[in-house]
């Protein structure tokens, strides 16, 4: 628990906890989990305030779903079947994914900022195509994967037009749409400047346009590309059927992504309704997977 005078003004804030600046002034029985939370009174600005005033979740009247809702939206389960499991309203669970998805997006860049000192050496990077609404609105993502540990870096999802036997379908029933895929690439690129090394080594698939968006952030890097492969069963297609993958990395995350996003499975009826839900959802995803399910060992 947090024990600092919430104004910002107040001397105490750059003193120590112990400091006699704040004393105890009781304390209350906090129903939203069960706690009994310490009151603390300032005596340099007469503020009274408890140890959980500066917390992100403050005033929350329903913080004990907070963990059991991202253990779900990150294992599979649909926000209107969390709704029912947790016996809640619909509308609290999307208040409550939203505000998960803007928590998970700070711890993301905080951690980042760690990477600062000892900047990585290879990145693994490709697109993972999904939809919105319909698959004629399809939408790409851009993802970039730390191949020792599997941590994901970043992701930017971009719109794109339909392709195939769906581009004149798409055509005549929504109109042309825009291909934004280099303002996405552009983007996560020029993010990742910070953490990866200027001579690093990216590894992708033989994409045309990847190069010249690539060089223009990192210029002194050495970028190397590999055939595309047929996939496998397992995985749903995002694993390959060979014997050795050199995006495996890569590829393994892709598919962890279709395994535990119920909008990203291959045959579901739960697509993604709107670009920002999809951008939330991969965000409470991307920290889960980086702090639970990939090693915490040397890069």
């Amino acid at each position: 628990m947090k024990r600092q005078c919430p104004d910002p003004e107040c001397s105490t804030r750059n003193s120590s906890p112990k400091t006699k600046g704040l004393v105890r002034k009781g304390t209350y029985f906090r129903r939203s989990d069960g706690q009994r939370i310490s009151r603390y009174r300032c005596r340099e600005c007469g503020k009274s305030f408890s140890s959980g005033t500066l917390f992100s979740c403050y005033r929350q009247k329903k913080r004990k779903l907070n963990h059991p809702l991202e253990l779900l939206l990150n294992s599979g389960v649909s926000q209107r079947r969390a709704a029912i499991l947790l016996r809640v309203n619909r509308k609290t669970v999307v208040r409550k994914f939203r505000f998960l998805a803007q928590q998970a997006r700070s711890e993301h860049e905080q951690w980042l900022k760690t990477l600062e000192t000892r900047p990585l050496t290879s990145v693994q990077f490709d697109d993972l195509e999904t939809s919105e609404h319909t698959k004629c609105k399809p939408l790409s993502v851009a993802l970039a994967v730390e191949p020792k540990c599997r941590k994901i870096l970043g992701f930017q999802v971009s719109a794109m037009p339909a392709k195939g036997h769906l581009s004149r379908v798409a055509l005549r029933k929504y109109g042309p749409r825009e291909d934004r895929r280099s303002e996405g690439w552009n983007t996560l690129f020029e993010k990742l400047k910070p953490v990866v090394s200027p001579t690093a080594v990216w590894l992708s698939d033989k994409n045309p346009h990847y190069p010249r968006h690539l060089h223009r952030h990192h210029p002194e890097a050495s970028h190397r590309t590999t055939p595309g492969r047929r996939g496998c069963i397992a995985g749903q297609g995002e694993l390959k059927k060979i014997g050795f993958d050199p995006l495996f990395s890569l590829n393994h995350t892709c598919a962890m992504l279709r395994a535990n996003l119920n909008r990203l499975f291959r045959r579901t009826w739960c697509t993604t309704k709107t670009k920002q839900g999809l951008i939330d959802h991969l965000s409470l995803y991307v920290n889960y997977h980086n702090r639970m399910l990939t090693p915490t060992g040397p890069r």
